[in-house]
């Protein structure tokens, strides 16, 4: 089990995802830093200086924090629309970077009708 342990880590596809994971937490913070310290700011001058964070109710002992769900959700969308379009221009560079194919050879044109009685009217005489 760990030699199979050890190929699966040493395969590509296990680096790629930990880098993968590793870049995406600290794009995770610098969104969090981009809604919480510019994109709240900016929503809060066209709404009268709300601050999403601060939304809450309550009932009983339990607190309802429905600001900080706002938050989650316009921290999602802006990531959300960034690798929409990562996606979209390595979708258009790898377009760009494939070769043209060659157009298809012809097939060489089916024999008619008439062609074929010919042949076999040819090949009759030649008994």
């Amino acid at each position: 089990m760990l030699k199979e342990f050890r190929e699966f880590i040493a395969r590509g596809n296990a680096m790629d995802m930990a880098v993968g994971i590793i870049i995406g937490a600290a794009f995770t913070a610098i969104v969090t830093s981009l809604v919480d310290d510019l994109v709240n700011p900016l929503i809060g001058i066209f709404v009268g200086g709300v601050d999403f964070s601060a939304i809450s109710f309550g009932i009983g002992d339990a607190q309802f924090m429905v600001g900080n769900f706002i938050n989650a959700v316009i921290k999602f969308l802006i990531i959300a629309f960034v690798v929409f379009m990562l996606v979209r221009t390595v979708n258009k560079l790898s377009r760009l970077g494939r070769a043209e194919e060659p157009p298809a050879p012809e097939a060489p044109a089916a024999p008619t009708a008439e062609e074929l009685l010919a042949e076999i009217r040819d090949t009759l005489k030649a008994r």
